[in-house]
């Protein structure tokens, strides 16, 4: 037979009933103290929901009350007002009034009731803002499913992006090829701000905004950044009009769409998309063009191939950005390629199939060129292709595929490799080949290297993941330095 233990005891409202039950017969807590035998100050942790009592004790109390054993232990408050104290006892305990560095108020009889419930109600909303950006990783993986699921509906094309960014390229001029620097210059004022590079930029941010004196500071050497597209991509935030995010889904989404600004001011729709088309006719579609024409990276290149190969080309198509051991960081897809998902239908940190380009790539001569392929999954057959790109964080492979028959848009698409793939079936690389099974499993005991990944639980806060802390320190720094000069980012 199963064990079913007792329902924990709920002290708070426990003390509070013992507390109304004692006010009601006109006794003080020395008078009850006296009549039960115990100390008034024990009796008082007890009222405080402080002390757990010994259920002799608690007999005892409801004989010198003249109530039934019941009556004090009914878990619902014994008052409106009893129900509001015990509601700030519990939101005084919770982690976010610490936060707040003030001392607890003690409801005592003078404070009134009507006072007392807006002192809960505003605990409550406290608690309740900060639990929407302490995103937990299953919280953070829905919300990042729920907006692929969003991309892939409207094929991963932000009309309202693309004509921001059109509305802002025209404002200075712009009119072809790579957006030379005096263009990124001209946006940064046509927002009505001014750069200034320092070396002191807090590690938990990529640049900050000072509102007040419309500067955007930037760190000297941007780790694993191309310096345009930081800048670009922190005028998105402010071309798009974006508020404070309401929750972390909102925040994840205001991302994606100052990344996809950032892009499309780089590679900008009106000129790309011609770019594109002829590059079908001639059946020479490739990542690396666009990537020079354009002088921006490959991962840029790749990504803004997926904003504009549904609509401008009829081409669905898929992106990943894998790391050495194929663990997928960045995923996109609306052709039906098959990726491994967790339970929540996260594709983020699960490793890709040994067999895709992604993972085959690393393992190439040229590990830094194009690698190309064809491959065999359950849902069709893929043309690939993939590139390794060095980064601070390491090397990433970032890879762009289509369908099969849409390989023959592409340079380079001779189906000299082949692979087959049976995945998401556990048999295909999830699990070791069964003589390797047989001979190891039980006599080995691998230590695990803990992965940092950009779903992880980020700590709480409007912008997760920042130290308000330093943001604030560092503005005031800066603040009482007027004379700082304007600077403009490197040019790449």
């Amino acid at each position: 037979m199963p064990e079913f233990s007792e329902p924990a005891l709920d002290l708070v409202t426990l003390g509070r009933r013992l507390r109304h039950t004692r006010r009601r017969e006109h006794l003080t807590l020395a008078a009850l103290a006296e009549r039960v035998g115990t100390a008034t100050s024990a009796l008082s942790l007890i009222e405080n929901g402080r002390r757990e009592p010994k259920l002799s004790l608690l007999h005892t109390l409801a004989e010198a009350l003249g109530v039934p054993l019941d009556e004090l232990l009914r878990p619902e408050p014994p008052s409106r007002r009893a129900a509001l104290e015990i509601a700030l006892e519990r939101e005084r305990r919770h982690p976010s009034f610490a936060t707040l560095g003030l001392p607890p108020l003690r409801p005592g009889p003078r404070v009134p009731t009507d006072v007392l419930a807006h002192v809960v109600a505003l605990h409550e909303e406290l608690r309740r803002r900060d639990e929407r950006f302490a995103a937990t990783p299953e919280a953070a993986r829905r919300a990042n499913v729920e907006l692929r699921r969003r991309m892939r509906a409207q094929d991963n094309y932000f009309p309202e992006v693309e004509a921001a960014a059109a509305e802002a390229l025209a404002a200075v001029g712009y009119s072809a090829g790579a957006l030379p620097q005096r263009a990124i210059t001209g946006l940064v004022r046509h927002y009505g701000f001014t750069l200034h590079q320092v070396a002191d930029l807090p590690d938990s941010t990529r640049s900050i905004s000072d509102l007040v004196h419309r500067r955007i500071y930037l760190p000297q050497r941007p780790a694993g950044h191309d310096p345009r597209y930081v800048v670009l991509q922190t005028l998105g935030h402010f071309a798009l009009r974006h508020t404070d995010p309401e929750d972390f889904a909102d925040f994840l989404r205001q991302r994606v769409e100052a990344n996809y600004f950032a892009a499309a001011l780089l590679v900008p729709e009106r000129a790309a998309a011609p770019f594109l088309l002829e590059a079908k006719r001639d059946r020479s579609l490739s990542m690396e063009d666009l990537r020079d024409v354009f002088a921006v990276s490959y991962e840029t290149a790749a990504h803004r191939f997926t904003n504009l190969a549904t609509r401008h080309l009829g081409i669905t198509v898929h992106f990943t950005r894998t790391d050495a051991t194929g663990t997928i960081y960045k995923a996109y897809e609306n052709d039906g390629l098959p990726y491994p998902a967790d339970s929540t239908g996260a594709i983020e940190g699960q490793p890709a199939c040994r067999q895709f380009a992604s993972r085959r790539v690393f393992g190439s001569t040229d590990r830094y060129g194009t690698y190309t392929q064809f491959t065999d999954t359950p849902t069709g057959t893929y043309f690939c292709t993939s590139h390794v790109e060095p980064s601070a964080a390491g090397e990433f492979a970032v890879t762009v595929g289509v369908p099969g028959p849409h390989a023959k848009w592409f340079r380079d698409s001779d189906p000299g490799r082949h692979r087959r793939s049976a995945c998401p079936a556990p048999s295909c690389c999830r699990l070791p080949p069964q003589e390797l099974a047989e001979k190891w499993a039980g006599q080995t005991w691998p230590s695990a290297r803990a992965h940092s990944h950009l779903l992880a639980a980020l700590p709480p806060g409007v912008f997760p993941g920042v130290d308000a802390t330093d943001v604030y320190t560092f503005l005031e720094r800066h603040a009482a330095h007027p004379q700082d000069q304007e600077r403009q980012p490197n040019e790449r």
